[in-house]
Formats: structure tokens, C-alpha cells, sequence
């Protein structure tokens, strides 16, 4: 079986390094708020290129504190408008109604599932305070002209970076390109811990702080409680575990660029559309997930597991469409639906050998 995912083959690379920083994290007696978090901060930033990075709980509450920090820097305010792509995991939109704040969705770029962005500008009104880039997939979701909106509607970009470690626009990664971003560092990630984790970066010292104190119970001195906060904190244990896995992601991310581009060369069945490469180049993206489209999705699905190849479908309900957004329900994303209609990932992963990748390809070119 070619696993979608294999998790343990990928952690057991490194095994002995994370049994050693698990060891010397055991030994310290020191668990929260210590030097692993702090070394991670730090290393994730010069990465990023950050002048900040602040280690939280998962990718979810990284998104939720950047809005957060927002409303308490009286930058937006309950009822504020956030533009974000109906295509996105839900977290996303979670994000933003958590702070009482409006998601106003547009249809994705059909080629590459990310923003339109030729489609922004019309949706700003008077209550719109910023963007939600999200970098889905792995792809990278950026340009000048989005970056022109922004500065002429003075909006925020904010960016989902949950996907997109590594990614980069010119010579500016991912999470360094607006003016904050959420990571999430889930364990299936690009950049997986063994549990929950994730974390912001930004530029904006004062959004730093408060985002930082948000996630320890509002506090920035202990039992001093300038916020009401929440508690979201990165545990020893994962910072380490990521600061190990952190110094070979540039090697894993070229991995998996070489396999997406053995993909796109070699898939050829008209039944499965490839995605397409919009924003920069090749080398731009980091292919969290290759997803590919069919009409017949759970045909080729089957097709491929009965031969012996695991996939998954992200996702299969758009956030509009999910019970506890009953609001929106009645609303029409007629691309969007179409795409969570016919959207499977196919195994991407730095662990795939070539015989596993070319296996993949051949059987999706026999697939009629």
C-alpha cells in the first residue's frame, strides 16, 4: 500500500535527535514558557525573516490572536468585514467569527484553488479591514497588485500560512509577505510537531506583544492581566521536536517540488485536471498537498485504493455549506462547489520513493 501520509517513516528520520531533545526536556523539569520555545521563536523567525515569531497553541488560535491583537489596537472592530476565498479549510473563516468579525467570501482561481485576486477589489466596502491571504495547498498566494489594494484601502494582509512553510514570492518567504501570518505546525504538516502547535510572525512590534500576552491569559506579567486572554501556549516538548525537524525542511520541501513536477510532466489522463502554477514559479511552492480534480471522484478513488494507493479529499464541504455556518447556507460559490466537488489529493510526501511516485502516475494514466 502507497500510504497517502506515512508519518512514522517521516518522524523516524529523525528519531535519535528527537529522542535526545525529549530526554534533555524531561531531565530539565522545565515544560512551559522555557528555552526550547524561545530557541524555536527565534529560529522560526530568522527562517521567516521575521522580526517576530510567537509560538502558540495550534494554527487555528495563530489566526484567531492576529484578529484578536487587531481589535485590541482599535484597528478593527466587532462586526469589521475580512475578505477570505470560499475555498479554504474552515478554520480560516472559524478565525475570523470567533472575533465577531464578518468573513466576505470570493471565488477561488480555478487553476490554482488560491484567492482571485482580480476579484478583491470589487468586494471592499466601507467596513472592510483586511485580507485573509491563504496560502492553500502550499501554494503561494501573493502580488504586487494585491499588496496595491491593500495600501490603497488601507487594509490589513493577513496570511494563512498553515499550508505554506517554505513557500516564497521573489526572495520573500511565506509568512513575511503581509503584515502577519498564522502557522500551523499540525503533525501532518510540512513542518509537523508530534501534537497541536503553530505560530504567528509579524513585523508589527505592538501586535507582537499584545498577541503574545493574549495567548498567556492576557498577561504579560504574571497575575497581571491587561487582556482578557486565552491560554494558548506551545509546550516545551514540541518546540523542541520542531526546532529538529526545522533544520531540514528546506531539504523536505525540495522533495516534494520534485515529485509535484514529476506529476504535472507526466499525469496525462483528460479525465484528472493537474493544478496550475499561477504566482511565481515552480520553485515557488511547496506542495503541502497535490490535489488533483475529477468528475468521477469516487470511481478514481476507489480505483486507486483498490490498487493500492491511498487518497483524501480537502475538502469535501466548503465552510459555507457546513451546519454551523447555518447564515450561509443559502449562498451560491459556483466555483467553489464545483471544486469541493471534485478535489482528491493524491500522495505527495518527502518519504515516497521513485518507484511509489512513478506507480502513482501510471495508474492514474490508466485510469479510463
Amino acid at each position: 500500500m502507497i500510504k497517502f501520509l506515512d508519518l512514522q517513516k517521516i518522524n523516524s528520520q529523525y528519531k535519535d535527535e528527537l529522542k535526545q531533545v525529549a530526554s534533555e526536556i524531561i531531565d530539565s523539569g522545565w515544560y512551559l514558557l522555557g528555552n526550547q520555545v524561545s530557541t524555536f521563536e527565534s529560529s522560526l523567525s530568522n527562517y521567516i525573516g521575521s522580526k517576530h515569531a510567537i509560538a502558540c497553541a495550534n494554527g487555528l488560535d495563530a489566526l484567531r490572536l492576529i484578529f484578536r491583537a487587531y481589535i485590541e489596537m482599535g484597528i478593527m472592530q466587532e462586526g469589521d468585514e475580512v475578505i477570505v476565498p470560499a475555498n479554504t479549510y474552515i478554520a480560516s473563516i472559524l478565525a475570523i467569527t470567533d472575533n465577531r468579525l464578518k468573513p466576505v467570501l470570493i471565488e477561488p482561481n480555478e487553476a490554482s484553488f488560491n484567492l482571485d485576486i482580480n476579484k478583491v477589489e470589487e468586494a471592499i466596502t466601507k467596513k472592510t479591514k483586511a485580507i485573509l491571504v491563504v496560502h492553500l495547498y502550499g501554494q503561494a498566494c501573493y502580488n504586487g497588485e494585491l499588496r496595491d489594494i491593500a495600501n490603497r484601502h488601507n487594509l490589513k494582509i493577513v496570511e494563512d500560512n498553515a499550508q505554506a512553510i517554505g513557500a516564497k514570492v521573489s526572495n520573500l518567504k511565506t509568512g513575511n509577505l503581509g503584515d502577519a501570518s498564522g502557522f500551523s505546525f499540525y503533525p501532518g504538516k510540512n513542518l509537523g510537531a508530534l501534537g497541536d502547535s503553530g505560530a504567528i510572525t509579524t513585523n508589527d512590534n505592538e501586535l507582537a506583544r499584545i498577541a503574545r500576552a493574549i495567548a498567556n491569559y492576557g498577561s504579560e506579567v504574571k497575575y497581571q492581566n491587561e487582556f482578557s486572554g486565552l491560554n494558548s501556549r506551545m509546550d516545551e516538548i514540541q518546540a523542541g521536536f520542531l526546532s529538529v525537524k526545522l533544520k531540514y525542511i528546506d531539504k523536505e520541501n525540495l522533495i516534494r517540488r520534485e515529485i509535484a513536477r514529476y506529476y504535472r510532466e507526466n499525469i496525462n489522463n483528460e479525465k484528472i485536471i493537474l493544478p496550475q502554477v499561477v504566482s511565481g514559479d515552480e520553485d515557488s511552492h511547496v506542495w503541502h498537498l497535490f490535489v488533483v480534480r475529477s468528475k468521477e471522484r469516487e470511481r478514481f478513488q476507489k480505483y486507486l485504493l483498490d490498487n493500492g494507493v491511498q487518497t483524501l479529499v480537502h475538502y469535501p464541504i466548503p465552510p459555507h455549506k457546513q451546519k454551523c455556518y447555518k447564515e450561509m447556507n443559502d449562498h451560491t460559490y459556483i466555483l467553489t462547489e464545483k471544486i469541493h466537488n471534485e478535489v482528491i489529493s493524491l500522495p505527495i510526501s518527502p518519504v515516497m520513493t521513485k518507484d511509489e511516485i512513478v506507480r502513482v502516475v501510471d495508474l492514474i494514466n490508466q485510469f479510463s
